[in-house]
């Protein structure tokens, strides 16, 4: 007799972590997928222009350890960072203004795996945590998925407002406050000296990390050049640097770092041996040799003349564009235009008809910590030729006009 078993029922998986399920994806990321078609001119990306790559200077540094060096070149590598890439960076920080050694510097895979490790470093769940208004999107996302209970610094069209700061870190006690004074993500506006001073000043006097992030400053189009924050008095042993070749060299090498304190350094090269062990050795070793064998400081003064031209075709442009009582920052360097339209307009609701026009743009409210201004947008000129601005902006100003 053939005793047949009952069928069994699977049981349900285990659900995935709160902060999965609680942290969505990027906004930007999804309107670069749905304008990938080519008629589209696009200003939604925060990508370089491609054609501006130096590849053949990548590609002879590449070939150059790949031939002398393979062994090492395709080895693992320290989690700190190839010794000779660090010694560059450290010789590039120390000549304009921050006196670096190699051991202060901890290289990542690109800056925004430095949130990561600082977010695993420093933050608890429920920690508050200090940003832009508004703020790099991907900040906002890192700080997330660690729990942080971020609040917004007010701000005006010059940065951060340091007296707001003040009380704000009176009120909450917050961990650290997270900036990108220079050229910022998504604004473009530049953070005064005067203020950098200030932030400092509250930073030394009230007890708080500093977070500043610098993937823009090198390409500057004109005015003078602002000292990082955590050069000046009562930011020197509590700022964290991250820099990035994302945006000078290229962003496939996915090369950052973090400059710090040594304790604050040491855990975060642990967080790092638990996420990816170390950054790839053979694009360290290619880093390091292009800085050796090439001149990247012209490179970037090259591409920063090419992205000049490009964002005075998008000033120009944009009162044509816009609707009457728009208004926008003139950045003096860096790849974001920021502007205001008037009030009744919501640039998220607008986007579907602005896409179908073939043109595309990144609307302001994700980049809000806490109440979004839905009258926002921002505009990346970089990878577009002056002409194609223009008629992007055509196109632009056609999709508003039927609101």
């Amino acid at each position: 007799m053939t005793v047949t078993e009952p069928a069994r029922t699977a049981a349900p998986l285990p659900p995935l972590a709160a902060r999965a399920a609680a942290v969505g994806g990027s906004p930007v990321r999804d309107i670069l997928a749905v304008t990938a078609r080519p008629e589209v001119i696009n200003f939604a990306g925060g990508l370089p222009a491609p054609g501006l790559f130096d590849d053949e200077g990548i590609a002879a540094a590449f070939r150059a350890v790949l031939e002398e060096t393979p062994e090492r070149a395709l080895q693992y590598s320290t989690t700190e960072g190839e010794p000779a890439l660090r010694t560059a960076v450290a010789a590039r920080t120390t000549a304009r203004g921050l006196a670096t050694g190699a051991d202060d510097v901890l290289v990542t895979t690109g800056s925004q795996q430095a949130l990561s490790l600082l977010a695993t470093a420093l933050i608890e769940p429920g920690d508050t945590v200090l940003v832009e208004n508004p703020c790099y999107l991907a900040a906002l996302q890192a700080f997330a998925f660690a729990g942080a209970r971020v609040v917004p610094v007010p701000c005006d069209e010059a940065g951060i407002d340091p007296a707001a700061l003040d009380g704000l870190v009176a009120l909450h006690r917050p961990k650290l406050l997270y900036t990108v004074p220079t050229f910022q993500n998504p604004t473009g506006r530049t953070l005064p000296a005067g203020r950098r001073a200030a932030i400092a000043e509250v930073a030394g006097r009230r007890g708080l990390w500093i977070v500043e992030d610098d993937p823009y400053g090198e390409l500057r189009f004109e005015g003078e050049r602002a000292p990082w924050i955590a050069t000046y008095p009562g930011a020197e042993d509590r700022t964290v640097l991250l820099g990035s070749f994302s945006k000078v060299m290229a962003p496939g090498l996915r090369l950052g770092w973090l400059r710090g304190p040594a304790a604050l350094l040491r855990a975060c090269a642990v967080a790092k041996q638990a996420a990816d062990l170390h950054t790839p050795t053979v694009n360290q070793l290619a880093a390091a040799r292009y800085l050796a064998d090439s001149d990247l400081d012209a490179h970037v003064a090259r591409v920063a003349a090419v992205y000049r031209e490009r964002r005075d075709a998008m000033l120009a442009g944009l009162a044509d564009a816009l609707p009457e009582g728009s208004g926008w920052i003139r950045p003096e360097g860096g790849m974001f235009v920021w502007a205001k339209l008037p009030e009744g307009y919501d640039t998220g609701e607008s986007l579907r008809s602005v896409v179908a026009h073939d043109v595309a743009y990144v609307p302001g409210a994700p980049f809000f910590a806490a109440e979004p201004d839905v009258s926002t947008l921002r505009l990346c000129f970089v990878t577009q030729s002056p002409g194609e601005i223009a008629e992007g902006l055509r196109r632009l100003r056609g999709a508003l006009a039927m609101r």
